[in-house]
């Protein structure tokens, strides 16, 4: 190490980032990971707690340290946040393959979260976009070429908590929520994130743009407006058997609120279809959720219950009946999924969405639970069907499943196996073991659970905001046609894409998605001409005022007095500011960091002290040498 650098890494300075965007190859990016690998390792040879490592004054991640880091990404300072959370995810699967070492590695992981969030906050404003959204790859452990991803998105597919609850990420994911960046798609199907200069400048007209529909906050409204309506014809296509068994035309027409949720239902579907597909292409594995799991279920639900509708509408037999029953019984299981896909339309707002986490993390705890249940299950249900076949004849096996099933649910059927003992027997122990330990068991996960998501409730939201945020946008399209008029797109506009040019389809599709969407457009449009302006909006800079108390306002810290008493020589800074803090405590270090400067000082002086009691000796000594 130079003294240069050494001296730079003493006074706790930071290394500027080179004002070009450099973007590295897959071959340096993945050496670049390895070294940051190879100083975690030297940092944090020992387990360390991580509250230790994430602590605002941790004597681990120092402003020293700090610096170490952005030297060793040389000229690749801007991708140096994700290769640190590259570096953190395989940390994680060292920790997760290796468990005599899980405390060690995880520290370290957390380690390198920490340092890719200071780092984020030590960059200049101006390039926060760039470091947060520019897309990088490296080399797998195959040798294949990784798929894009950003910091952003590492993080998030990463569950980095500590990283995406920073005030630099939520800068970035609110103005991708807000539409300030957006998405624009390269030669090489890559996705590079644009600033929309537009959103704050410009007429009226200038806002009524067909592509502010990929904008995630007027996605989440469009889909409210759209999945309230749905479950007002849901609601009102299942009530048709009652209100029309009187309507001869009840076998053999639809419904129009049946048409309605069928066409609905159709949207979705393929729209769910488009963002598999588009996931598959674009994305990882990692972008699926419990969510699409209800999705795809409610799709199959409502797809059988059209296809027996259907069948039974052309069935002129009596056994038309009989599908339209078995019609609407299907379509009423989708009551409870749909329902519950209600809490992904509002989990933009705080409540819902920490109610969002706590149940989808109670359903990963609960992994445990079932995993045991199914176990058990499958033994003590072969048990009770060997015991009613030791005697030679067999009841119907749904039968024991049925008993099973209800001493889960804490209504057992005794009565059932009252005439043998030993049937009775092993139902007594498939009571014991479901009612009082399992249960129990499952309650402790679901407290935990719970209590995890509570006592971190702040991240955890921030967190699942950036997850909905770019999870919206991370499987990009040119022409956002929202359900349900994405079936115009799929059947009238999309067969044209082969037959025109790329200018003259996109031409189509403006003139197309300008009729069509012109009422929304228009409410977009006046909304961010006239309430988006906050930096000229008066109201707002009156309620909201300005933060007085920061640097940038020097006159708030020695004011002096106005009106009625300034001729009193009345003084409000008779002591300055300079003065007043002098006796604050330095609450940006530790305490053992605090004690260790004040050792250094005292070293010093001692130093000082030592050297001159030296010079005066030897200059004493050398007078009484000239004195004999």
């Amino acid at each position: 190490m130079s003294d240069g650098f050494s001296a730079e890494l003493g006074s706790g300075g930071s290394i500027l980032p080179p004002t070009k965007t450099t973007k590295p190859s897959p071959q340096t990016l993945t050496k670049l990971v390895k070294r940051l690998r190879a100083l975690t390792l030297k940092l944090l040879p020992v387990e360390v707690d991580p509250k230790a490592i994430n602590e605002p004054t941790s004597r681990i991640i120092t402003p020293q340290v700090i610096s170490a880091y952005r030297a060793a990404a040389g000229d690749f300072d801007e991708a140096l946040p994700y290769c640190l959370l590259r570096a953190r995810a395989e940390f994680m699967w060292d920790a997760d393959h290796n468990a005599a070492d899980y405390d060690e590695n995880f520290g370290r992981a957390i380690a390198c979260e920490v340092l890719a969030r200071r780092i984020v906050h030590l960059n200049v404003p101006e390039r926060l976009a760039a470091v947060m959204a520019t897309r990088y790859t490296h080399i797998q452990i195959d040798g294949d070429e990784s798929d894009p991803a950003s910091a952003l998105e590492m993080a998030i597919d990463s569950h980095c908590t500590i990283f995406l609850s920073s005030s630099e990420s939520q800068d970035v994911v609110n103005s991708l929520w807000k539409g300030d960046l957006i998405q624009k798609m390269n030669e090489k199907f890559d996705v590079d994130y644009v600033s929309y200069s537009e959103s704050q400048t410009g007429s009226f007209w200038s806002h009524v743009n067909p592509s502010r529909l990929c904008v995630p906050r007027y996605q989440n409204f469009f889909r409210i407006v759209v999945w309230l309506f749905f479950l007002v014809v849901y609601s009102q296509a299942v009530r048709q058997p009652v209100e029309r068994l009187a309507d001869p035309s009840y076998t053999n027409t639809m419904d129009a609120w049946e048409v309605i949720l069928y066409v609905i239902a159709l949207s979705t579907l393929v729209e769910d279809m488009n963002r598999l597909f588009k996931l598959l292409r674009f994305v990882t594995w990692r972008a699926f959720s419990f969510w699409n799991i209800v999705a795809s279920v409610t799709n199959s639900l409502l797809l059988a219950a059209f296809i027996l509708r259907m069948v039974g509408l052309h069935d002129n037999t009596d056994y038309s009946a009989t599908l339209r029953l078995n019609s609407f019984q299907v379509l009423s299981f989708v009551a409870p999924f749909i329902w519950m896909r209600l809490i992904t339309v509002f989990d933009g707002y705080k409540y819902v969405g920490m109610m969002q986490i706590c149940v989808a993390r109670m359903l990963q705890e609960s992994s445990i639970f079932f995993a045991l249940l199914s176990i058990l299950a499958l033994g003590f249900g072969q048990a009770m069907y060997a015991l009613d076949a030791a005697d030679g004849t067999t009841e119907a096996p749904s039968g024991v499943v049925n008993a099973l099933v209800q001493a889960l649910l804490q209504s057992p059927d005794f009565s059932r196996y009252a005439s043998s003992p030993s049937g009775l027997t092993m139902y007594y122990l498939w009571n014991v073991v479901t009612v009082i330990v399992l249960l129990n068991v499952l309650i402790s996960l679901f407290a935990s659970a719970y209590q995890d998501v509570v006592d971190d409730a702040e991240a955890q939201y921030l967190a699942f905001f950036a997850g909905k945020t770019v999870g919206m946008i991370r499987a990009p399209d040119s022409y956002v046609y929202p359900a349900p008029f994405n079936l115009i797109e799929t059947f009238l506009v999309s067969p044209f894409e082969y037959w025109f040019s790329e200018k003259r389809y996109a031409k189509l599709n403006r003139i197309i998605m300008s009729v069509l969407f012109f009422i929304p457009l228009t409410v977009i449009a006046f909304y961010e001409t006239v309430f988006t302006r906050q930096e000229n909006d008066w109201m707002t800079n009156w309620l909201h005022g300005d933060n007085e108390g920061d640097n940038a306002y020097p006159e708030a810290r020695d004011p002096e007095v106005d009106g009625s008493d300034a001729d009193t020589g009345l003084r409000i800074s008779k002591v300055p500011f300079t003065e007043l803090v002098k006796v604050f405590p330095n609450t940006a270090q530790s305490s053992e960091a605090l004690m260790l400067e004040e050792i250094r000082g005292l070293r010093k002086q001692l130093d000082m002290v030592m050297r001159k009691i030296q010079v005066n000796g030897k200059n004493g000594g050398g007078k009484e040498e000239e004195e004999d």
